[in-house]
């Protein structure tokens, strides 16, 4: 049997679909299983052991227009796979697995376009999105069955990194500041990373940038004094996999980063800023994680995932005390 699994969310979306794939493989064990996401999380699934291949979906490149759907469902279509699982609830997705004719389609009832899928399932609306996202395959296995842990893998080969001609850090006593986030109101002020990356430089400690290049100019302003190894935009999603599964300790937002810690159970402390772990995307099954956020203000959460600005122009929830952070990064790490 050939099954297909669809996550085309974003990259931390697709870090907390993991379990999904140790759950299919539990229930289909002699099943090849398939991951089709996006060229930017590939890197996320193709060192697990239990994907047999990966199929990119270039939705907002290339095969955006309706020809690049016909041309992938067409692919689809040829790879022959029995079954679909998808977790992506965007209409174009349901068309595509229709055109491509796989014949069982799973999907979430409140997909867009459900009725395109030949089986639909009740999405748990409760809990940690790692749940919610295992939820697809509670009729066929029940949660307590299903192994809940986030799967990810770094890759083991040296050579990734000194390809990228960057001086890494070498050796494992090192901190990561994530300071990135698609949505401003979610992105703890750049003053606060900085004070507390000063604090633990003082204490010996390397201390790493990382983030895409829409990150690299709030780095930069972090790194104003050139203290800190700034990698920001200058490293492969494959190479920030291979330093954080090394790190002593992460320092980030309600982002990527905070998934990739949990994967790897890693100490993190998160600041949490518009949005609350309440929405299901807080630290998941790390006993090294805290949450750092002013739960007492009450224009906080003010929406589920942030937004580009603060709705009452006061930023109130994004003036966490470095202190605060660095205490909770000394919890952390006893």
């Amino acid at each position: 049997m050939k099954i297909l699994l669809v996550q085309l969310s974003y990259l931390g979306d697709m870090i907390l679909s993991t379990p999904v794939i140790s759950g299919l493989k539990k229930i289909y064990p002699k099943a090849t299983l398939t991951v089709m996401t996006t060229p930017l999380a590939a890197p996320l699934v193709e060192n697990d052991p239990l994907v047999h291949d990966i199929i990119v979906f270039d939705k907002r490149g290339s095969e955006k227009n309706l020809s690049g759907i016909l041309k992938k469902a067409n692919q689809l279509r040829q790879a022959g796979f029995d079954r679909v699982y998808s977790l992506h609830r965007s209409p174009r997705t349901a068309i595509l697995l229709f055109v491509a004719g796989i014949p069982v389609r799973t999907g979430f009832k409140d997909a867009k376009l459900h009725f395109l899928y030949t089986d639909q399932r009740q999405k748990k609306i409760e809990g940690h999105s790692a749940i919610r996202n295992l939820s697809l395959l509670f009729n066929e296995l029940p949660e307590a069955e299903l192994n809940q842990e986030l799967r990810l893998f770094a890759p083991r080969q040296e050579h990734l990194l000194k390809k990228a001609k960057i001086n890494f850090p070498s050796a494992d006593d090192f901190i990561i500041m994530a300071p990135g986030s698609a949505w401003k109101t979610k992105q703890w002020h750049w003053q606060g990373y900085s004070s507390v990356g000063h604090y633990f430089a003082q204490q010996g400690k390397t201390i790493v940038l990382v983030g895409g290049p829409a990150d690299t100019s709030v780095c930069a302003k972090i790194n104003d004094q050139g203290d800190f190894l700034d990698l920001s935009g200058k490293i492969s999603l494959s190479n920030t996999l291979y330093l954080m599964e090394k790190t002593k300790l992460l320092i980030c937002n309600d982002s990527m980063a905070l998934h990739m810690a949990s994967a790897f159970k890693i100490p993190t402390v998160a600041v949490f800023c518009a949005t609350s772990p309440e929405f299901g995307f807080g630290p998941w099954q790390n006993p090294d994680a805290m949450v750092v956020e002013d739960a007492t203000l009450e224009c906080k959460p003010c929406r589920r995932h942030g937004s580009n600005q603060c709705p009452n122009g006061t930023e109130a929830c994004m003036k966490i005390s470095a202190r605060q952070v660095i205490d909770a990064c000394k919890k952390v790490l006893t």
